[in-house]
């Protein structure tokens, strides 16, 4: 599969993703645990027959080593869903997780020692005061959204700032981990499609932990109104559906990235990622009409220069256009 087809299956499989995520949370914004369940193990049966064979191919990377990738990927990814049930806004959602690139900076220094360049200091900048903009002005939208009751608009800033707490933790948390994996891959190889089932087949057995809360929406998304499945023609629950679509949209976007890594320079790989975000938020925002003020797009604005100027996009049009007449001059 060819670089402009994974960025097909990027595009189309990620955005369709939130959306259908969105529709689900509108409706039951508690519902990311079972969410994140049905991701999971759909991807693991999917790598179980086709990457391990049925269990015939061992792993080129130590169980334990996965082990302690997998605490740290469950734990990222139910904290991310999770975090919707907190008064979060899909739109701050995804900004908020935009800033991974400020968390990456920050534990790379502290943990690899590693040292950047001027415009990367800047771009990390940028990106905070992005997020920060984003973040306060929904601050004052959880305020004037409960301004019937001193105490319910209290208790709905607290949640919110759990939820903020919460978003915090898992792009640090997801920094770590994608630090660990680099060093991994260092000693070991690249060995992805092995990591992508391993990372959501061993966290499975964590998922008796939320069983309840998994049944108690399986019961609710049973309930819900029957809708006709396109194509197919069967009826069935709409939540279902939805839950359906996400899980499948959610392999389709993973896959994509996958095969754009193998492919693809790192950079090609974050831009394309970090235009696929901006076009979901405006998406998200168009379609669902969700509260978006002048000074979110400023915020939005500056959090996507940021990340443009951290991975060098500029420089490297420059460097693109300069080749050509490089090539000139020496010709002549």
């Amino acid at each position: 599969m060819g670089t402009a087809a994974a960025i097909v299956l990027v595009f189309v499989g990620c955005c369709s993703n939130v959306v259908s995520l969105e529709l689900l949370a509108r409706e039951f914004p508690g519902c990311g645990n079972i969410v994140t369940f049905a991701q999971f193990l759909f991807i693991a049966l999917e790598g179980f027959i086709f990457e391990t064979k049925c269990g015939r191919k061992k792993p080129t990377i130590p169980i334990r080593n996965y082990v302690i990738m997998v605490t740290m990927f469950f734990t990222v990814s139910v904290i991310n869903n999770y975090a919707l049930n907190f008064n979060i806004a899909m739109p701050l959602h995804m900004i908020f997780r935009s800033g991974s690139l400020i968390a990456n900076m920050i534990l790379g220094i502290i943990i690899l020692k590693k040292r950047y360049s001027a415009s990367k200091y800047l771009s990390i900048a940028l990106v905070s005061a992005g997020i920060f903009i984003c973040t306060i002005m929904s601050a004052k939208q959880v305020n004037v959204a409960n301004e019937g009751s001193e105490e319910e608009g209290f208790n709905a800033l607290m949640r919110w700032l759990i939820g903020i707490a919460m978003l915090t933790f898992a792009l640090l948390m997801s920094a770590r981990m994608g630090i660990f994996q680099e060093t991994l891959y260092k000693q070991y190889g690249k060995h992805s499609k092995e990591a992508l089932f391993y990372n959501h087949f061993l966290p499975l057995p964590g998922f008796l932990l939320l069983s309840t809360d998994i049944y108690h929406h399986c019961v609710h998304f049973s309930q819900s109104a029957p809708a006709v499945v396109p194509v197919v023609g069967l009826t069935m629950p709409i939540m279902w559906l939805y839950l359906l679509v996400n899980v499948i949209t959610q392999y389709v976007c993973i896959r994509g990235v996958f095969i754009l890594t193998t492919e693809c320079a790192s950079l090609t790989v974050t831009l394309v990622v970090t235009l696929r975000k901006f076009l979901s938020l405006i998406f998200s925002i168009m379609y669902f009409q969700n509260p978006f003020t002048a000074w979110h797009w400023v915020g939005t604005a500056v959090v996507f220069l940021g990340t443009l100027l951290y991975t060098e996009v500029w420089s490297s049009v420059q460097a693109a256009l300069r080749g050509p007449a490089t090539k000139d001059k020496k010709a002549e």
